[in-house]
Parts: C-alpha cells; structure tokens; sequence
C-alpha cells in the first residue's frame, strides 16, 4: 500500500536509486559492446561487424549513458539561497530544519559559503576547503565560535556543515542546502557562479518585504541566467510581519511587491511565464516559524511567545512553499536527466 504522507523528496531519492541502477547496467551493456566492436576493427579481419561510422555513434552514445549516469552518482538536490546582507538567508534555512542549525541574528552575520547536508552519525561537524579535519559542532553557537575562529576565510570560501540527520528530517533526503554572503558584500560574482552555482539545482532569493528588491540582487541573478539555462528560481519576501503593524496598505504592499518580483522572473529573467512565476513568490516571516517549530519540537505551544497579527497566515504560506519546493525539486531533477 503507498504511503501519502511519504515526501515527494523522499520519492526523488527511491526514483534516484532505481534509476541509477538501470543506467549502470546500461552503461556496462554498451561499453562492453563498443569494445567488441571496436576490436573486430583492430583485427581489420573479415568479420567486422559494424561500419566506423556506427562505431563512433556508439561511442558517442556510451558518452552520454556515461554522462548521466555520472549526474546519478554525484546527485544531491543542491538548493542555494541568495540575498542581501541581514535579509534572514540563514533563518530561513533554519525554519526548513526546524532548528537552529546555522548562526543568525546579531553578531552572526554569514561571511561565507555554508552548505548544510545530513549525516548519519549523533554528532555534527564541519569542515573547510583546505582540511580533511571534522571539527566537531555540537550547537549552533560552537559553530559560531567555529566560524569566527577562521578569520582567513573570506566570502569565497565554503565551508561544510554535517547536521545528524535524525535531527533534521528534511536532510534525510539528499538534500543539500547552501547559505551564501549577502551578494552585496563582494564584486566577485563571476567567482561565485562557477564556484557554488552551476551545479546547483534551485535558488531562492531571499529578499526584505520592508524594502524591495535591489539592483545588486537583480544584477547577481542576470549573471547567474547567462550561464545556466533558465535557472529554477523561487522569490521570499522575508519579515512581511512588519506589516502588521499597518494593515490598511497590507494588500497594495503585497500587490507591488508581487508585481515587481514577477516582472523581475518574466520580463527580465524570462526563465518562466506569469503563471508560472504566480507560484513563486511568497510573504512569510522566517524569525517567526522558526520559533514556533523550536517551541513545538520543546513541546510547547506552537504560537507561543510574541506573535504579530496574521502569524497563522504567514505560517501556512511558508509550509506552501516547502511543498512547492519539494515537489518542484522532483520536477527539476528528472529535467536535469534530460539535458545530461
């Protein structure tokens, strides 16, 4: 009997499997026979059996079993998440973890590249670019202490968290979740895009709801859209709390903001149509759910604490983006085959 309530993340990682298996055997089946064919032409005998032109089109089609199942091997779903300095990129990711996994808040401000992926062991840890080093993490403020203690690292430079994946259900997906700079703290997109950004798979802008969006993030997803075909794009607009506080301009905001971010997918982007672009963009509060699932998983009331006006709106507004999120991610990756 199906299970329903199985994640569409989950369904990605049992289809990933079957499939990688399939093209192994694939892959083994015409390697094998190009190496036959290709050595009845070394022989030059009277028994060759196939031409050289059917040669090399075997040969070309081994390279591309051999491309795709190399897209299977190595395949997290890979999602990164941009913005501007302070825009809540990290409490964001901390809301989908239900944890405060990475350092956020004052003081905690990202200088690097963090990717957040599951590990089967009881304890977390990271580990930088120069150094085969687990350094061990037990909270989010020894991983702050962590960071800050590796002053050398500069916005370029990743560094790899390894959360318990019984902590985190969403990690025991293959996901791999990737927190970034503000992308107006350094010139050096270029660096950036070839670095942390071909192979990822989808971007979510983090963008402030009190403001709107800035040039400097326009300009880091114009780069992004030159070099990768239509990137799989999804806009939030953080802290929509703030409007709470003044309710009668809560729709023309939300209108404009709406509005502006579809403009930005469609007519300057163009990397999907109106319909499409309707679907990605959401108002939430990051801060907010991610306090809400913490006292839930303490068992305490999931509203507890201070909440401003609307909060049960802004909650299941975020928990639609998380299932739009998984469910396109499952999209994307049978489309990267595709194009393998």
């Amino acid at each position: 009997m199906t299970d329903t309530n199985v994640s569409p993340l989950k369904h990605f990682v049992q289809a990933k499997k079957k499939i990688n298996a399939i093209f192994e055997q694939l892959l083994a089946y015409v390697t094998e026979g190009a190496g036959f064919i290709e050595e009845s032409h070394q022989n030059k005998g009277p028994d060759q059996i196939a031409t050289e032109e059917q040669l090399e089109k075997l040969k070309t089609f081994a390279s591309k079993v051999g491309g795709i199942s190399e897209v299977l091997a190595r395949r997290h779903m890979k999602v990164a998440f941009f913005g501007r300095t302070s825009n809540g990129k990290s409490t964001v990711i901390n809301a989908m973890l239900w944890d405060k996994v990475l350092p956020s808040g004052i003081g905690h401000t990202t200088n690097c590249f963090l990717s957040v992926e599951g590990t089967d062991g009881d304890k977390a840890y990271l580990m930088t670019e120069d150094s085969e080093e687990k350094k061990s993490v037990k909270t989010v403020n020894q991983l702050a202490h962590a960071l800050h203690q590796n002053e050398y690292l500069d916005a370029g430079c990743l560094v790899r968290v390894f959360w318990p994946k019984s902590k985190c259900v969403i990690l025991r997906d293959d996901l791999v979740l990737m927190d970034s700079p503000g992308t107006d703290v350094t010139t050096e997109l270029d660096t950036w895009i070839d670095k942390f950004c071909l192979d990822a798979d989808v971007f979510v802008l983090v963008a402030n709801s009190e403001s709107t969006l800035m040039q400097t993030e326009k300009q880091f997803f114009h780069k992004v859209n030159a070099r990768l075909s239509k990137p799989n794009i999804f806009i939030l607009n953080n802290r929509w709390d703030a409007s709470a506080s003044e309710p009668e301009y809560m729709d023309e905001v939300r209108q404009q903001h709406t509005d502006r971010c579809i403009g930005f997918l469609v007519d300057e982007l163009r990397v999907m149509d109106r319909r499409q672009a309707g679907n990605r963009i959401f108002f939430i509060s990051a801060k907010e759910v991610l306090n809400a699932r913490v006292h839930k998983a303490q068992g305490m009331p999931e509203g507890g604490g201070a909440l401003a006006d609307g909060f049960q709106d802004r909650l299941v507004e975020f928990q639609n983006f998380e299932r739009r999120f998984e469910v396109n991610n499952l999209w994307v990756y049978f489309n990267s085959l595709n194009c393998a």
